[in-house]
């Protein structure tokens, strides 16, 4: 299956979105990140709305425009996007492409950290993030389908389907990152698309592409 989804694949359905990356704070000047810049996410919440879908987008500290059409919720961390996910079900679809933070600070200092005068370090004591995934898969009023990412520097394919088996989802769409396939930062993409017992290739291709791409397989496999 390829290009975009028919016009109404997604007539009646309600599709949840998350998207861009989480911003962890050190105190009220700094913070821990990463580099998402949130245009997959925001392609697939378009995509999905022109294939007839209601849509939510909760949407991590981005710059980019909201889709037509689309209901979007502004978050800034991980646990403001797990209490926003989960609270924004239910939905027949979950597209988790949010980068979300693993880690988190223990502590956030209340005032600017000053440099210490003999000390040339700063150690920062990190702890677990919610689970946004895994929590979606695991909910009592869980989508019929729940869609994962997967952003992997190796490996694609090993990590990507342990993922899928973790996290109990249905599909993982993976990327290379740090290459030149596509990834953060870039308009173009390509996904390996991973599901118990197939896959398949989109792209390489502009993110607005691919993003229709994997609405038309989200649509082709819920099920009926």
């Amino acid at each position: 299956m390829s290009g975009a989804p028919a016009a109404g694949a997604l007539a009646g359905k309600r599709v949840l979105v998350s998207a861009g990356p989480t911003f962890e704070d050190i105190d009220p000047v700094r913070f821990v990140g990463n580099r998402s810049s949130g245009k997959m996410g925001f392609a697939v919440a378009e995509a999905a709305r022109e294939a007839g879908a209601e849509v939510v987008l909760v949407a991590g500290p981005v710059h980019l425009d909201t889709p037509a059409g689309v209901a979007r919720i502004d978050v800034r961390s991980a646990a403001q996007m797990h209490a926003a996910v989960l609270g924004a079900l239910p939905a027949d679809v979950y597209v988790g492409a949010a980068a979300v933070a693993d880690f988190t600070p223990r502590r956030v200092s209340e005032h600017k950290i000053k440099k210490t005068a003999g000390s040339d370090t700063l150690v920062l004591e990190l702890v677990r993030t919610p689970d946004v995934l895994a929590d979606v898969a695991a909910h009592p009023r869980r989508p019929a389908l729940v869609v994962g990412f997967a952003a992997e520097t190796h490996e694609v394919e090993h990590y990507a389907r342990g993922k899928l088996a973790a996290k109990r989802v249905d599909l993982i769409a993976a990327n290379l990152v740090g290459g030149a396939e596509g990834g953060f930062e870039r308009d173009d993409n390509t996904l390996a698309v991973y599901w118990h017992g197939g896959e398949q290739r989109l792209g390489p291709a502009p993110k607005r592409e691919v993003a229709a791409q994997l609405v038309a397989l989200i649509a082709g496999r819920l099920p009926a």
